[in-house]
């Protein structure tokens, strides 16, 4: 069975995690490395989208085998509330 891509999903998914990622310590680590006159550029590229590539997979086999089990709904709960408590932790520590 061949999976059609919809792109309303996609679009979302993608504007997302950009906004998500921009700014974020990992972008930030990469410009680092970037940033080095010594390292290839693609190098850093490449190394840096594969790394986001495996992050982003873990996180669809962690979110495939976690739907076997749990409610799609509880589990944006939890997702909602991990991120209330991050947000509340971070303003907190500012």
């Amino acid at each position: 069975m061949i999976a059609t891509m919809d792109w309303k999903i996609f679009t979302t998914i993608f504007a997302t995690v950009l906004i998500a990622e921009l700014g974020d310590k990992t972008q930030l680590a990469t410009m680092l490395f970037a940033a080095d006159k010594e390292v290839n550029k693609l190098t850093v590229f490449f190394a840096a989208s594969l790394a986001l590539v495996v992050a982003s997979a873990l996180g669809v086999l962690a979110g495939t085998f976690l739907a076997a089990y749990i409610n799609e709904k509880t589990l944006a709960y939890i997702a909602g509330t991990g991120f209330i408590v991050i947000g509340a932790y971070t303003l907190y520590q500012a």
